[in-house]
């Protein structure tokens, strides 16, 4: 929000008063309250009639500096509140002061202000100043309606990126934008986003979380364009400033302070196959669909029914429509007998003609508004009301509905919609309104995450989510919403999920082909190879089915060879899942949280590192062409073996098999045996791949993960001296060396890609020559 106009003057109707000096200072061991008047105070008649701000400072954990800046004290704190897993005090920071500058230090980070001088909070480590909070940056204004705001401003640095804010489809770099924090179902094509996130990190060693879970006001170089503003309208802003010094480590320290993503099964990394949206389905159209899958040897892991397996009129009542699915229990044991996971469809709104609107308005489960009636509308569904998640009763009123389902043989749920909230409504533990319209989704979600994890074990829970906020990264996965079915839409979709990667949210999904319109044949073969080297992979449409065949023999072709590629590369990429699991690092990597000492890779948002050693770069174009950048190195083209040398641009042109995937210089990735499952025991086998080596010698670990997470199953140890390899392992299983690139030598054997070193069970040792 902004509010001024221009640099000088204030909008018409605002005023605005900001921290001019501080004029006491309490200091504790790790905790420092600074009270800093608005005005400049010269004699003791200035202290009458005029604001004073209380400024709290104190550090929830290392790395970690929170500050509460409050105008009056006495309103009564707000519900709900972002639930953080860190502390709110930190014994390992301290304070020190001198004379009339105080320090408070945490880690690295260290907050730093002079109490004789004009206002000024420094944020330092590295022996630089990352961020200020400089004049005019911290403060209160109203507006001609007399809203009361808290604002704040941090500065930002010749050449400063600023990144995150959510899923966000607009530019991936957020300097110049007005962001507004605020859920909202407007398709990724519009400034409006489904997953909404007051954390923001830059190119300059930090990141920012505003703790406040309603409408957040971000203004991003856009009205003082030299600074980030934030604004809540209330009577206190806290935010916490994050320091790395990188990016993966901003977003180590952000993630241990509102969560950890959980991590999915195996199974749910296979490809998903929807029924679609509003196409025409039943039993046999399901069984049509998925033997033709079986029939063109593409392996199918998860069969989603969409929203039409409830009768029209009646989303959701939980029933499947007994016109259509006579049978369910038996037809969902059918599709088990066939190896599937199923997903079902469903949303927190319940229509008028459900059952369950008379139930769930006896028994005071649905959201009433401020007289007490229930609050409905007839958009989407009509006469429809939403579940009240702040009434514990509801929430298991409604989890026990979905229980009936887990009993009939769903696996797990698409857990759609949760944006369009009203603000006109009395919540049941009397939560604010305006707070609750950015939180009810993640109410929403632990409810049917929670439920799966209770039914079906933690291991085993996964819901497939559109909306999400602060802390929504614990309960994945998340796909990126109605996009259109254009090579536009399949960039924004990528703008917007690596986006949401820099907010803290490991895993990521979205439709491949995209959802509205029909995809031509080559936005859809582009789409299937960009989906399948994504963390999780679904075909999915609105008015058109997604199976391959209806795009032709080709797309049949590229969507059996890429989903065979992903399930081989299951163990490398289960490793980079527990990397997300246990650091906060997302599976897909937007290249500047993969290479921040590289400049030319912070603007990029066409490419993306899948894990820590596989670069790729989706095609966008009909005729194959794409323009990506190579960093600094010697990279191999994975399905062709080429040697690409960086840093540098590229362009080239690739046929319907190929798109740019390229393996990080000197890596080592493990290839599993099987391509018909992601589930396998992924070190049986196992084939490392060993890219082109680097300069001098070097050693590399390769884990080989076990498909339960809960440790590895193989350790290899691989060490190069000149042109000698040598790789050690405990493994007793059989497994195989790849040298890609080289010739031959010893027990080496010639494959299309390099010379091949096949090692029996109990082998713990081979040595190989790079010719």
């Amino acid at each position: 929000m902004k509010f001024t106009d221009g640099y000088w003057q204030m909008r018409p109707g605002v005023t605005a008063c900001h921290a001019v000096s501080v004029t006491d200072a309490v200091v504790t061991d790790d905790r420092v309250t600074l009270y800093a008047p608005v005005t400049r105070v010269t004699h003791r008649g200035d202290t009458l009639n005029s604001p004073l701000l209380t400024v709290e400072c104190w550090s929830p954990a290392e790395g970690v500096i929170g500050v509460r800046v409050t105008h009056h004290a006495g309103k009564v704190p707000g519900r709900p509140e972002f639930a953080l897993t860190g502390g709110v005090e930190s014994s390992h920071a301290k304070v020190v002061r001198e004379g009339s500058t105080i320090e408070l230090v945490s880690g690295e980070l260290s907050l730093r202000t002079d109490t004789a001088a004009p206002w000024q909070l420094d944020f330092n480590a590295g022996g630089q100043t990352l961020t200020s909070l400089g004049r005019r940056g911290a403060g209160f204004a109203t507006d001609a309606d007399d809203r009361h705001f808290m604002l704040a401003q941090l500065s930002l640095g010749v050449g400063e990126s600023v990144y995150g804010l959510g899923e966000r489809f607009t530019p991936f770099v957020k300097n110049g934008q007005t962001v507004d924090i605020w859920q909202a179902d407007g398709g990724t094509n519009s400034e409006q986003a489904y997953k909404n996130v007051p954390f923001h990190l830059t190119s300059r060693g930090y990141g920012v979380f505003v703790n406040h879970p309603g409408l957040v006001s971000y203004e991003v170089g856009s009205e003082t364009v030299g600074r980030v503003q934030f604004s809540v309208e209330d009577q206190s802003l806290e935010f916490f400033v994050i320091h790395g010094p990188g990016p993966r480590e901003i977003l180590a320290r952000y993630t241990a302070l509102t969560g950890r993503p959980a991590l999915p099964p195996a199974w749910s990394f296979g490809l998903w196959l929807s029924t679609s949206f509003t196409t025409s389905y039943d039993e046999a159209t399901v069984n049509r669909f998925v033997q033709g899958m079986a029939d063109a040897e593409i392996p199918l892991s998860v069969f989603h029914f969409d929203c039409f397996w409830m009768r029209e009129y009646q989303w959701s009542d939980f029933v499947w429509d007994p016109d259509v699915f006579p049978d369910p229990e038996g037809m969902l044991a059918r599709l088990k007998e066939r190896g599937l996971r199923v997903c079902v469809w469903i949303n927190p709104y319940i229509a008028q003609k459900s059952a369950l609107f008379a139930e769930g308005m006896a028994g005071g489960y649905l959201l009433r508004k401020p007289d007490g009636d229930v609050w409905q509308w007839d958009r989407w569904q009509p006469g429809m009301a939403l579940v009240d998640f702040t009434n514990p009763a509801a929430r298991d009123w409604y989890a026990g509905k979905l229980r009936v389902l887990l009993d009939q043989g769903v696996d797990c749920f698409k857990t759609d919609f949760g944006e369009r909230v009203p603000v006109d409504v009395a919540w049941h533990d009397g939560s604010d309104p305006e707070r609750m319209h950015n939180y009810y989704t993640q109410l929403y979600n632990e409810t049917v995450f929670e439920l799966l994890c209770q039914e079906r074990g933690e291991g085993e829970a996964v819901v497939f989510a559109r909306s999400a906020t602060a802390g929504g990264q614990r309960l994945p996965v998340h796909w990126g919403g109605d996009c259109e079915s254009t090579f536009e839409a399949m960039a924004e979709s990528l703008r917007g999920g690596l986006s949401l990667g820099l907010s803290g949210f490991g895993f990521w999904s979205h439709d491949i082909g995209g959802f509205e319109g029909t995809p031509t044949p080559a936005v859809f073969k582009r789409w299937v190879q960009f989906g399948l080297l994504s963390s999780h992979s679904r075909l999915h449409g609105s008015k058109s089915y997604r199976v391959p065949w209806d795009y032709g023999d080709e797309a049949v072709a590229v969507t059996r060879s890429f989903t065979r590629l992903k399930h081989r590369l299951m163990p490398y990429l289960y490793r980079a899942a527990l990397q997300a699991r246990d650091f906060g690092t997302p599976v897909m990597r937007a290249m500047v949280l993969a290479f921040p000492d590289d400049p030319a890779c912070h603007p990029l948002d066409r490419q993306y590192m899948l894990g820590d050693d596989l670069l790729v770069a989706p095609v966008f174009t009909e005729d194959g062409t794409v323009d990506y950048y190579v960093p600094e190195g010697t990279w191999t083209q994975v399905l062709t073996g080429e040697r690409i040398q960086g840093p540098g641009w590229r362009r080239e042109t690739h046929g319907f098999d190929t798109l740019p995937l390229l393996a990080r210089p000197g890596a080592v990735i493990p290839f599993g045996a099987v391509d018909e499952s992601p589930e396998y025991d992924w070190a049986d086998g196992v084939t490392l791949r060993v890219y082109a080596p680097g300069d001098g010698d070097t050693e590399a670990v390769t884990t080989v993960p076990a498909p339960d997470g809960s440790g590895d199953t193989a350790v290899f140890t691989v060490r190069r001296t000149g042109t000698e390899v040598v790789v050690e392992t405990g493994s007793e299983l059989p497994w195989q060396v790849l040298l890609v690139g080289a010739a031959p030598t010893g027990d080496g054997v010639a494959d299309p890609l390099g010379a091949l070193h096949t090692c029996p069970a109990g082998t713990g040792r081979l040595t190989a020559r790079w010719a």
